[in-house]
């Protein structure tokens, strides 16, 4: 989409509030001289009917209305008066009449040929006509009704009557005249055309509207040549100074001299201050970038390392038909601080570990080196677990100057008796599966954790395992998994996975609690290792070995 310049935006702008203020400046000088005019041609109906009804003496009034009242004297003058009134007074309509019920009677309709006026259409003497037929519409039938309710009531008009249809915009005035006792005998009707006064405010309409407009488009063409001069030809050789800037590539040394002496001047100044910091910056990014760049790559180093210390070609022991073994480890950061390990103790024991350490990134995977190391080392034939992570504490607990610490879970398994004896450092319980039924979680005392305070004595349990049996080891960045809303995955979830698929090998089975895990998670990042190990007990050695042969 073409983008539209500031000039244009501006001139539009311009415009628009222009041609706002010139409508509303002339519909204010319309509504103001509109309310005038009527509220001076109001008085005026509605006063002359007056004043010509009071004019009318009652006996003169009393000889037009009696019988054969059109051949009197009375009748001529008042005729004569009544026209020369109609004349000078420049109205539309004149009459005496006498309102009834349903009809009003004409005893003198006044008729000026000099104003226009139609003798043809003057109505006669005497002539009664009916409300229904001189209505034009229901509304204007609904005046004679109301002019009918105020003659009964020896009283006129105090507003007049506004009628506007097609036969003309008038106003209406009505008022009696009363004999001596105060009682109505006639009523003069008092009719004025408003058209030409509906012409005059129309013809103020558009001559303010002219006058505005005019006014308006000449401010707004000397304000528009300001502007240029003054805020847009400044801002346009900056725009054009950015665009150089942009094009070349080139900010050192580079500034713009603008002297208008107003906020615009500060802009190109900040501007200026802004290229000297972004020449600075690009230099220190330069060597910030490379060194990342460094970083990153010994952090891959560090990660493959990490990686090439877990055990991690599978299976593990394909000459053994004893057990199954299967182990998988996913750092949340490039190295992490989650490891296992798994080794033949002897020809008839495997050992298996799970650890976590505390913390992230490339302090806690120093740390898991050291505790990796320690836990394999000393873990012999013959030396119970519990005396392993005794003699592990102390060693770390010397070296341990960042205060880390360590959970782990370590199990030896004798393959000829199925005896699996373990023992737990502050870690998250195991869970066990016998042949045939679901996986569970095996309450184990916990110990407390590697790392944190010298001379702990570990105590190690045992758990008899028989073929088929399997044990499910991992760390807390499992139940710990948080989706987007802050969710966490749980252990009764872990437990619904396990069971869910507890009939697949454990190298079938880790991957799908790693799926149903991310399915959980979705879009989440993830904030801890995920570390998992499954042990299977198939069958028992076929024989003890010789120790004798062994030494």
């Amino acid at each position: 989409m073409k983008q539209l310049k500031l000039l244009p935006k501006f001139m539009i702008s311009l415009i628009i509030m222009g041609s706002v203020l010139a409508v509303s400046i002339s519909l204010f000088s319309y509504f103001v001289s509109k309310s005038y005019f009527e509220e001076m041609y109001a008085y005026r109906v509605v006063n002359g009917s007056r004043t010509i009804a009071k004019m009318l003496g009652p006996e003169e009034v009393k000889d037009v209305l009696a019988a054969g009242g059109e051949q009197t004297g009375s009748y001529q003058k008042m005729y004569d008066m009544l026209n020369e009134l109609k004349k000078d007074g420049g109205i539309t309509f004149l009459s005496l009449v006498v309102p009834h019920e349903n009809s009003v009677t004409f005893y003198i309709d006044t008729c000026v040929e000099s104003m226009g006026d139609d003798k043809a259409n003057q109505i006669p003497w005497g002539t009664d006509i009916l409300y229904e037929d001189a209505a034009k519409d229901a509304k204007d039938l609904q005046k004679y009704y109301q002019n009918w309710e105020l003659y009964s009531q020896n009283t006129g008009t105090l507003e007049p009557q506004v009628t506007d249809n097609q036969y003309g915009y008038n106003y209406t005035a009505a008022w009696p005249v009363l004999d001596e006792s105060g009682n109505a005998i006639a009523q003069i009707q008092y009719i004025l055309d408003m058209q030409a006064v509906r012409d005059h405010l129309n013809s103020i309409l558009v001559t303010m509207f002219g006058i505005s407009a005019g006014i308006m488009l000449a401010a707004i063409l000397c304000y528009i040549v300001f502007v240029q001069r003054n805020l847009l030809a400044p801002v346009g050789k900056l725009v054009k100074f950015t665009d150089q800037i942009t094009s070349s590539g080139n900010f050192h040394q580079q500034a713009i001299e603008m002297s208008t002496g107003d906020e615009i001047e500060d802009l190109a100044n900040s501007f200026n201050y802004m290229l000297e910091e972004l020449d600075r910056y690009i230099d220190n990014l330069a060597k910030v970038t490379s060194e990342k760049e460094r970083i990153g790559a010994e952090l891959s180093v560090a990660s493959h390392i990490q990686s090439s210390m877990l055990p991690c070609i599978f299976p593990a022991f394909p000459e053994r038909k004893e057990f199954d073994i299967y182990a998988s480890m996913d750092p949340a950061k490039e190295v992490g601080g989650d490891f296992y390990d798994f080794f033949m103790v002897d020809e008839r024991h495997v050992a298996v570990v799970v650890a976590d350490v505390s913390g992230k990134g490339v302090p806690a995977a120093l740390f898991m080196v050291i505790g990796k190391t320690l836990l394999k080392d000393h873990t012999r034939p013959g030396v119970p677990p519990g005396k392993v992570f005794s003699d592990v504490n102390n060693l770390l607990c010397g070296s341990n100057s960042e205060g880390m610490f360590i959970t782990a879970f370590e199990g030896v398994l004798d393959l000829v008796t199925g005896e699996f004896c373990y023992v737990n450092a502050g870690h998250e319980v195991p869970y066990i599966c016998r042949k045939g039924e679901n996986f569970v979680p095996y309450r184990v005392r916990p110990g407390f954790v590697l790392a944190g305070m010298e001379d702990i004595r570990y105590r190690e349990g045992n758990l008899q395992l028989e073929p088929g049996d399997r044990i499910f080891l991992y760390t807390d960045g499992i139940p710990e998994a948080t989706d987007g809303k802050n969710e966490m995955y749980g252990s009764s979830r872990l437990e619904e996975a396990l069971n869910c698929h507890r009939e697949k090998t454990p190298e079938e089975l880790l991957p799908e609690i790693k799926r149903d895990v991310e399915l959980f998670v979705k879009d989440a990042p993830q904030f801890d290792d995920i570390t998992m190990l499954c042990l299977e007990y198939r069958q028992p050695m076929e024989k003890e070995p010789d120790i004798s042969e062994q030494s």
